[in-house]
Formats: C-alpha cells, structure tokens, sequence
C-alpha cells in the first residue's frame, strides 16, 4: 500500500488490548495511508474492514436529505472506526469521510470477529468501547441542542488537538461550519472571537491553538465528560503493544 507500518500503540484502544490478545490480531493487521477527503464508506455501504486510526481522523457524517450534513462521531487515535457496524447490520450508518490524512491499521471484519469471539478480554474491551462510542454520541447530541456555537465551536477544536496531538490544525471555514451544521458566516464570527481573544491564530487554510487553556475554559462541558470517558476506558495494558518492538 506504499504505507509505513506506524506503531500499533499510537492507537490507544490497541494500546489498552492484553498482550496474549494483540498476539492473535496482529498477523491480520494492514497499514494504510489515508488520505484527506477519502470517502471510506457511503450511507448503506457494507463494512468490510475495521480501521483502527493512528494520525489519520475519521469522520462519521449524516447526509439530509436538502443535502445538509451533520457531524455524528469522529474517529481518531483513541477509536475504532466501524466497529458498531460490525457487530450488528454491516451496512455503515452514514458518510465515513477522511478529514486528517495519516496511517491507520486495517483489519476485516471477520478477523475481528473471531478473534474477540475466541478471547474474552478483547470482547469486554471492545465492548467497553462501544459503550463509551454511544455515550459520545448521546453528550454530541446534547452538545448541540443546548450549547451556544462558540462553545461547540471550541469543543470540536479541542477533540481535534488531541487527536492528532499538534496544535497547527488544518482547519477552513467551511469545514468547521459543516461539522457543527451552522452558516460558513457564523463560524467567521465565532473564529474572529476566538482570535481577538487570544484563545487562536488563523492562517489560511489552518487554524493554531494559541491557549489551549483558555479554549478549555471557553469550550463547554461536554469536551471534559468526553475525555473523561475515554481516560477510564483507554488505560495501556501492561505489556501491551507500547512496549513491544515492531
């Protein structure tokens, strides 16, 4: 695939997977380089592979019938992107769409499913995942019933820092105005906020994290509840592939 193999410990749900279990799903795993804007599934698709991303960013997005868009989950180096499908009808739930460019590990679906049919730790992490995955998804959907754009704004800016782990995010208008599902013309309003307050810097084509504090403060709760979310369920295993030569 012309893909260099990244560290399977980039990714924290492989991360946190038991030693003996990794062992088993290793051999089935493929390096991919992803790149921006590739459409990895389309609504009703098959899923036939699970990616378990490194740098990349994936996007989960509802397609309306106007043609309007809304951002559902997003899946990065603490994620699984797929797996909900697997384990219940295959057919993808919306636009799977690359909006970071990076490596991912890819594996089938019917590899992964033998593989946590057969070992019961690995069945209870990725359950744990799913879990965490729906309880994402209900505090997004809270988010942006109840929170002003400026809040949701700063939240959807601060996921991304830490997915890709930099401060330098190659973030547009119109990207961020499809993701929160509002007028190009009110992220405009909201970024210069931003910007006068110090909180970010925008260039053409990125946007850079000035005071990642002050967005914390700025952002609302619902960026917190996440990342908490996530700490309790994403704890390396000891021995896991962090600690393993590739």
């Amino acid at each position: 695939m012309g893909a260099s193999p990244a560290s399977d410990c980039t990714n924290q749900l492989l991360a946190a997977v038991a030693p003996e279990d990794f062992a088993l799903l290793k051999p089935h795993f493929e390096p991919v380089e992803l790149r921006r804007g590739q459409v990895l599934y389309e609504p009703g698709e098959i899923v036939r592979d699970v990616y378990f991303p490194h740098e990349a960013v994936i996007s989960l997005i509802n397609i309306l019938e106007d043609g309007g868009t809304a951002e559902v989950a997003v899946f990065g180096r603490g994620s699984a992107m797929g797996l909900l499908s697997a384990v219940a009808t295959r057919e993808a739930f919306g636009r799977y769409v690359v909006q970071f460019a990076g490596t991912a590990s890819r594996i089938s679906v019917e590899r992964l499913n033998e593989a946590r049919s057969a070992r019961p730790k690995l069945q209870r992490l990725l359950l744990g995942y799913t879990e965490v995955l729906l309880a994402h998804t209900f505090q997004l959907l809270t988010c942006n019933a109840v929170h002003p754009v400026e809040a949701r704004c700063c939240r959807w800016i601060l996921m991304l820092r830490h997915q890709v782990q930099q401060d330098t995010l190659p973030l547009t208008h119109e990207f961020l105005a499809e993701m929160l599902g509002v007028q190009r013309s009110t992220v405009s309003v909201v970024i210069r906020t931003l910007q006068t307050a110090s909180l970010i810097r925008q260039n053409r084509g990125s946007i850079t994290v000035t005071d990642w504090v002050g967005l914390e403060e700025t952002a609302c709760e619902c960026y917190g509840r996440v990342m908490d979310l996530y700490r309790r369920l994403l704890r390396p295993h000891p021995g896991g592939p962090q600690e393993q030569s590739f």
